[in-house]
């Protein structure tokens, strides 16, 4: 059953994407160079240089068209806002290597196959030119003044949960899906070895987190990268796609300051709002969440994937109790928000038809232009009242329709 949004609803949130996505551009360009924006004090440094996802080795690195995040994955839900009427709120973005793009053209391909005569009765606007945009996005950070750059998508290897993807994306796009041993640097250019001798390789739309890139600058041990690769990178010879350090904008510490990089770099009021955060480092914002536990959400600030949190109204007394200590033992390692009554869908279940909760993944591609595909992947928690609708968790997903009048 596809969860269905007007027109209108996604134009607006359309215009919310665009403008949160190039205000975190922005703010991952000032934090690798001039730091304004820690200079003007709207983001304590520490925040920022203390993060676990900062990477030094990024400063003063320029990279093409100062665009870092050029897949993101903005995750939307609705709930009901103070009027009590349904508003669009952006729970979290993913700016380092946003997964689930394939179920969105999979859930699509299969609607489309069971219901050919829903699509030719109702004017449900496209996805499957999605492979075409992330080719296009991808060719326009390439670095070399090649008129056909070559682009690879590099994955950690088939025991990843997400190597579906990485395949699917690859073969959709007609380009070459390579692991880390596939790949070495010579004169700081990256070269991908195939049957027919190297190949010079422009783009590499990686699908490994920054620690595992270069075992000569993250961690020496790791064998999924490419040694050398930062050389590279740092010269200007490759473009990596999403670039190295953009975790940086993507924790949960610093979600609550994109409103303000929002009015800070584009001189303009937020479109899409964040949902209310509580900072357990500011000590009145911890002792709200203690004093409130059984009715927040709190999370771990460099948690993923629906681990490391706590959803008060759902947990036991001992969990909550085990929750306390660890938030008073380290404070600025959560942030907490109100549990969200979260809007929910027609769910085909076990039982038959039922309501289930349900967000929003829309995927925003930065190239020339920001751009994206209309709808995104609808996540469906499952379990019925559950909140967490993360596929590692027992999440599914859902076609989205974007009704155009």
């Amino acid at each position: 059953i596809p969860r269905i949004i007007p027109a209108h609803e996604w134009q607006s949130m359309e215009k919310g994407l665009v403008q949160r996505v190039t205000a975190l551009n922005r703010f991952i360009h000032d934090v690798y160079h001039d730091q304004e924006i820690i200079k003007a004090g709207i983001i304590p440094a520490d925040q920022i240089l203390n993060n676990a996802q900062f990477r030094p080795e990024m400063m003063g690195v320029d990279v093409p068209h100062q665009i870092y995040s050029h897949i993101s994955g903005i995750d939307i839900v609705r709930a009901p806002n103070a009027q009590g009427e349904g508003e669009y709120y952006v729970l979290e973005d993913n700016l380092r290597v946003p997964s689930g793009v394939s179920y969105m053209l999979e859930d699509r391909k299969m609607m489309m196959r069971l219901f050919p005569e829903l699509f030719s009765r109702h004017r449900v606007a496209p996805v499957a030119h999605y492979p075409d945009l992330l080719l296009e996005t991808l060719r326009a950070s390439s670095p070399a003044s090649s008129a056909e750059p070559t682009v690879v998508v590099l994955t950690p290897g088939m025991y990843n949960s997400a190597y579906f993807e990485h395949a699917f994306l690859a073969q959709q796009m007609g380009v070459e899906l390579v692991e880390g041993q596939d790949l070495f640097v010579k004169d700081q250019f990256v070269y991908m070895r195939t049957t027919r001798g190297p190949k010079r390789v422009d783009v590499i739309y990686r699908r490994v987190d920054d620690d595992f890139l270069d075992p000569k600058v993250f961690r020496s041990t790791s064998t999924l990268g490419c040694a050398g690769l930062m050389d590279a990178y740092r010269a200007g010879n490759v473009a990596i796609c999403n670039a190295v350090g953009t975790g940086v904008a993507d924790d949960k510490s610093i979600y609550p300051y994109v409103p303000q990089m929002i009015e800070f770099y584009l001189g303009e009021k937020p479109i899409l709002n964040n949902v209310p955060t509580f900072m357990c480092r500011k000590p009145e914002d911890l002792a709200y969440t203690l004093a409130n536990l059984k009715d927040l959400v709190v999370k771990e600030v460099h948690g993923a994937g629906g681990y490391g949190m706590l959803v008060g109204p759902a947990s036991t007394k001992a969990e909550i109790e085990e929750f306390r200590a660890a938030l008073v033992a380290n404070p600025s390692g959560y942030i907490a928000q109100p549990t969200l009554s979260l809007s929910s869908c027609p769910t085909y279940v076990e039982s038959g038809v039922a309501p289930r909760h349900i967000d929003l993944r829309p995927f925003v591609l930065s190239g020339r232009t920001v751009q994206m595909v209309p709808g995104g992947l609808t996540r469906v928690a499952l379990k019925e009242g559950s909140l967490v609708v993360n596929s590692s968790q027992g999440g599914g997903t859902k076609d989205t329709w974007i009704l155009q009048a």
